[in-house]
């Protein structure tokens, strides 16, 4: 049976993971190689991101591993000159870093606004400045970009900032559907809703008191009775860098379970 991304290229920023388990930078790494793709892992840690590669390997694919701070322009394209000298080209950029930070305006520091606007959006700036010509000499390309029903919604943490970059984020990605349409290059975001990843026992237990009571109130607010998973937005990060969205461009594709039709 054929492969969805035989012979593709695909770059993964954000391709560790911050815990034991599965993010979604990790799951959809590693679900591009299933579907045929060759993979170079971009991670600020970079033993984190081996073991993406390490995970890819064992299941008999391609991967190469690269540390790189996605802020820094350098470091960016380093990464892109290395996937470009190991691969050939580059057929689909994905974009998964990201940071929360708590508090609304008030409570907010200038130094953690500017860092999630750094990390959350000028990242995907970075990213696309340094990969879009590569592309654009191909005449064909996937960008999918990580958002955040955030962008769209209140979520019931207060993140002010966070809330701020993601509806950017979408932004940016429909200038980019349009701008690239004509010549073969597709751009779409994913927002994700509640998740069950390594992130939130890290950054999210706080707002609820301990795990449990976390993970309680996170199942309880998903119409599904559940929270869904890093695989969830994997699969969807296949489906739109494959051809079987060669025709879908500028969307944000909503992965919730139904979350956002919610009013309360």
């Amino acid at each position: 049976m054929s492969k969805k991304l035989q012979d593709r290229v695909a770059i993964v920023f954000g391709a560790g993971s911050v815990g034991e388990g599965w993010g979604n930078g990790k799951a959809s790494a590693v679900a591009y190689a299933r579907e045929g793709a060759r993979v170079i892992a971009v991670d600020l840690d970079e033993a984190a991101a081996a073991e993406t590669c390490q995970i890819i390997r064992g299941a008999g694919g391609h991967a190469i591993s690269v540390s790189a701070d996605v802020t820094k322009l350098a470091e960016v394209k380093s990464a892109v000159d290395e996937a470009k000298a190991a691969f050939g080209r580059i057929d689909i950029l994905h974009n998964n870093v990201g940071i929360t930070s708590q508090g609304g305006p008030v409570e907010t520091s200038e130094e953690s606004w500017d860092r999630v606007m750094s990390v959350n959006v000028k990242s995907m700036f970075l990213t696309c400045k340094c990969i879009l010509p590569i592309m654009e000499a191909q005449r064909s390309g996937a960008i999918i970009n990580i958002s955040s029903i955030a962008s769209i919604r209140w979520t019931g943490y207060n993140y002010s900032a966070y809330y701020a970059s993601k509806g950017a984020v979408n932004q940016f990605t429909k200038g980019l559907a349009i701008q690239y349409a004509a010549q073969g290059i597709r751009a779409n975001c994913i927002l994700p809703g509640l998740m069950d990843t390594p992130h939130i026992y890290q950054h999210i237990t706080g707002f609820h008191g301990d795990r449990e009571a976390m993970v309680a109130a996170r199942n309880a607010a998903s119409p599904t009775g559940r929270m869904g998973d890093a695989w969830d937005i994997a699969h969807a990060a296949v489906f739109l860098a494959s051809d079987d969205a060669k025709y879908i461009n500028g969307i944000e594709l909503v992965v919730d379970g139904g979350l956002h039709l919610k009013v309360a």
